[in-house]
């Protein structure tokens, strides 16, 4: 790179061998190539040099020195393309893109055709999602390399990101029609053409699709897309027949993939349920051994075929012993009489099994005089109607079953997973992990069952356990939790932050959840690597998918769960900060007696060394990390990722603003889980705590168009009508034209009172609605106390057809609170009524029949009481 500030020969070749050591990351011989220059009295101060020996001193880690020394470098050479852009990987390496542009930017001004420059921005443009500024540099890249293939394939890309079609197209044409001179077709030359006709596709041109697919199908390498493609494309254009031919050879190809079998229908034209089953029937005799055109024909048969065609499915299923058969079933039960036709099959295999050792005779045979079934068969419909009754929230008919199997063969494992399951769905997570405990003890070799067994652990908020169940499969010498942590384990994360909250301990929760958030910025980050990986290797529409999933990435379940658990942890921290004990016991140490005063001393000698432990064990763990940081170094890896801040538990529960903290777990929901109603509820919560009145409004408005009767929406209308009646004085003009306006289609000029009535007329038989109801009857008149409580609590009347443990512990939560004011005579009759509902269910079973102490019963509650938040809250 020619220097702005230029060296005399000697030096000029101990900085090209700098050079030479960064790309070959011989970091140490680097460093002495630069203390060679710079102990030349004319060349301390040489910018480059000294922009050079921070960049090597960033990859070994010492980042503070790193930026002293490129700044140094920097101020002695502004005009150095150099310098400024050292600096830009520095801040790239720190991940502030943003600043790093900027940098690059500015080396531009002073080598405006840099190659290297100009490909690090383009990354970080793409990174960015700058895609305007990604097509300028891309071009720049193609003026300047017109003969390199990811010149023109980068350019397209940008136009094609950009939607604008056409000129992605007319690149991609040119590029194509200079390689097709004398080039040999191979792989990559294919999925660049499967690529042009993705564009293609996307720009809305079908019939243009279609042409090029078909005329450049001997040099697509990848048959069965380029045949997938093409049956689709004849479909949309009402080609049928092609199609049909098409998707009749894909079935050939795979007769497992149950998306080809339905669009053979659609190109087929069949309308008629009995046409749909001849077809199926068909096809099931071409490919017996095929799956799909069996299973599928049960999902829309009537009651005329569909008692024939299950039991046909079912035998089949039992007697060759498939464990998943309930889980393939389970969509069927949305039919209530398609349930009620398999169970009565399966009640006449369980008789006739037992009495014959097979199943009863079809209406084809009329006679039994066939084989023996296996002995297995029995247990296989004893295993099925355990999770069929589960299912059905019959719990002791489950529990019968599942009893009959184990007595049948008491070393099948999935009969105690099941068990287990059936206890969890009754309301006993202790006694659901006991039984998966005894499933992982069968076999400690089945990585699923640990973990299985794990999840059931953390459910009964047994973390210890679970670390130490899942420590069998992490790595020696690291801690379980932490070597999770790295292998980004998110449903234990996310398990250990819902345990931890119920537990009441809310810095570890926390804790859990940032770490959670971290993967997705880690996941996020790593796609750096592919920007130049998949334009050099081809793999473009690959590519154009990982963007595409990058973007919506934090819209994943396993980023929702963390950040509700996030939000709900903070939103309970706002309202009832956690107390600094030890400061409020030393203000009344001088009214305390001298026994009293011993205790307290011996308590804080205690906390103290509890304390430097933890600080020790920080301690060690630094070393950990730094001694993890040398291997780096030695393995020659550059150390191009920052150390981020530790997550200590104790700062995490009391920090100074909780709403801030839930707004940025907050944003990305709203942004790419806006389809989901509880996004925008805790957004009200958030905004009613923090008093934003328009962000309320837009909340309420958002999730009023999802689900307009949503038993939380109806609470959170309620409340802000309230706050409309409060500050509608003291409102600005526009703020109150505005919020009176928009909301106007929710309240329709009715008040409060009046709403609330409709809406509890209207959800009579609807629990958790007359719940959230009730609670605002209380909240409008403190008085209607004993009405609202005979609401709720009035379970035995059968006019409610929605009851379920969660509700009626949420309820049970909710008046132990005080949210009606004292109704301890309430609580216990209402007890009493859940626990005839729900007897397996640890949270109603009355005290003297607890199978475990009544304080770790108490946590597994949705979500706990405030005394007992109080009582477990640490200092």
């Amino acid at each position: 790179m020619p220097s702005s500030n230029p060296l005399p020969p000697k030096e000029n070749a101990l900085f090209k061998r700098i050079l030479k050591c960064y790309e070959h990351k011989q970091y140490k011989n680097g460093l002495k190539f630069a203390k060679q220059i710079l102990s030349n009295p004319k060349f301390t101060e040489h910018g480059e040099t000294l922009a050079m020996k921070g960049l090597t001193l960033n990859c070994l880690g010492r980042k503070d020195e790193a930026y002293e020394y490129v700044r140094r470098g920097l101020r002695n050479d502004l005009k150095s393309h150099v310098c400024w852009h050292v600096y830009g990987l520095l801040q790239r390496s720190d991940k502030k893109y943003d600043e790093a542009i900027k940098c690059y930017r500015n080396a531009l001004k002073w080598e405006k055709d840099n190659i290297q420059i100009l490909r690090d921005l383009s990354l970080l443009q793409i990174q960015m999602r700058d895609l305007e500024g990604y097509r300028e540099t891309r071009y720049q890249l193609l003026m300047l390399r017109p003969t390199q293939r990811a010149s023109w394939i980068g350019y397209a890309m940008s136009f094609h990101l950009l939607e604008e079609y056409k000129n992605a197209l007319s690149i991609l044409g040119t590029f194509l029609d200079q390689q097709q001179k004398g080039t040999n077709f191979d792989y990559e030359h294919s999925e660049l053409l499967l690529y042009q006709n993705l564009v293609i596709q996307e720009s809305g041109d079908l019939m243009q699709a279609f042409a090029h697919l078909a005329s450049n199908q001997d040099q697509i390498v990848d048959k069965l897309t380029l045949n997938e493609n093409l049956a689709d494309l004849n479909l949309r254009l009402a080609n049928f027949e092609k199609a049909e031919e098409l998707y009749e050879q894909l079935i050939k190809r795979n007769p497992e993939n149950t998306f080809y079998y339905r669009r053979l229908i659609e190109a087929k034209q069949l309308k008629n349920t009995e046409d749909i089953l001849d077809l199926y029937k068909c096809l099931s005799e071409v490919y017996p051994r095929a799956m799909p055109p069996q299973r599928l024909p049960l999902t829309i048969a009537n009651e005329t075929h569909f008692k024939r065609l299950v039991d046909r499915y079912l035998r089949k299923g039992l007697r060759k012993g498939i464990p998943p058969l309930f889980v393939d079933m389970c969509s069927l039960y949305q039919d209530k009489w398609k349930a009620e036709v398999i169970e009565e099959l399966m009640l006449q295999y369980v008789a006739t099994l037992k009495s014959s050792g097979k199943f009863p005779p079809t209406p084809e045979t009329t006679t039994n005089n066939g084989p023996r079934e296996p002995a297995s068969a029995l247990l296989w419909v004893y295993y099925y109607l355990a999770q069929h009754y589960d299912h059905l929230k019959d719990t002791k008919k489950a529990l019968q079953y599942i009893d009959a199997a184990i007595e049948h063969t008491p070393t099948l494992i999935e009969l105690y997973v099941t068990k287990g399951r059936i206890y969890k769905h009754a309301g006993d997570p202790l006694e659901a992990y006991k039984w998966l405990d005894e499933a992982q003890g069968l076999d400690t070799a089945d990585r699923y069952i640990n973990s299985k067994c794990a999840k059931y652990m953390l459910r009964a908020n047994k973390v210890k356990e679970a670390e130490d169940t899942c420590a069998k499969f992490t790595r020696e010498g690291v801690s379980a939790m932490e070597n999770l942590n790295e292998m980004q384990c998110m449903w234990f994360q996310t398990e250990c932050a819902l345990a931890y909250q119920r537990d009441g301990k809310y810095g570890d929760s926390l804790k859990k959840c940032h770490e959670i958030d971290r993967h997705f910025s880690e996941i996020i980050e790593d796609q750096f690597d592919f920007h130049t990986y998949c334009m050099r290797k081809m793999t473009l529409r690959s590519y154009v998918g990982l963007l595409r999933l990058e973007d919506v990435l934090r819209g994943h379940q396993f980023y929702f769960k963390a950040a509700r658990c996030a939000i709900e942890v903070y939103l309970h921290l706002f309202d009832e900060p956690l107390k600094d004990e030890c400061a409020d016991q030393e203000l009344n140490t001088e009214n305390l007696a001298p026994s009293e005063l011993k205790k307290l001393r011996n308590k804080q000698r205690k906390a103290k060394k509890k304390a430097e432990q933890e600080s020790a064990q920080a301690a060690q763990l630094q070393v950990k990390r730094d001694q993890h940081h040398k291997s780096k170094q030695q393995g020659d890896v550059e150390a191009d990722t920052p150390l981020l801040d530790e997550l200590i538990p104790e700062k995490l529960a009391k920090v100074e603003e909780p709403l801030e903290q839930a707004v940025k777990f907050l944003q990305p929901l709203q942004t790419l889980a806006k389809d989901n109603i509880e996004t925008h509820l805790m957004a009200f919560e958030v905004y009613y705590r923090k008093k934003k009145d328009l962000l309320m409004l837009q909340s309420i408005k958002r999730a009023f168009k999802l689900n307009p009767n949503n038993p939380k929406l109806h609470s959170c209308l309620i409340r802000f009508y309230l706050i409309m009646e409060q500050n509608k004085k003291t409102w600005d003009e526009v703020v109150s034209s505005v919020i009176f306006q928009e909301s106007e289609h929710f309240y329709r000029g009715k008040d409060a009172k009046q709403l609330n009535k409709e809406f509890m007329d209207s959800n009579s038989n609807s629990l958790p609605a007359t719940f959230e109801a009730c609670k605002i009857m209380y909240l409008l008149d403190g008085k209607t106390s004993n009405i609202a409580l005979k609401f709720i609590t009035d379970l035995d009347t059968n006019k409610y057809t929605d009851i379920s443990i969660e509700i009626c512990t949420d309820i049970l939560n909710s008046l132990k609170r005080g949210d009606f004011g004292r109704c301890d005579d309430e609580v216990e009759s209402y007890i009493e009524k859940c626990h005839k509902m729900f007897p397996y269910s640890v949270v109603f079973r009355p005290p003297g029949e607890s199978t475990s102490s009544p304080g770790v019963t108490e946590k597994i509650l949705l979500s706990t009481s405030t005394e007992e938040i109080n009582a477990n809250a640490t200092c």
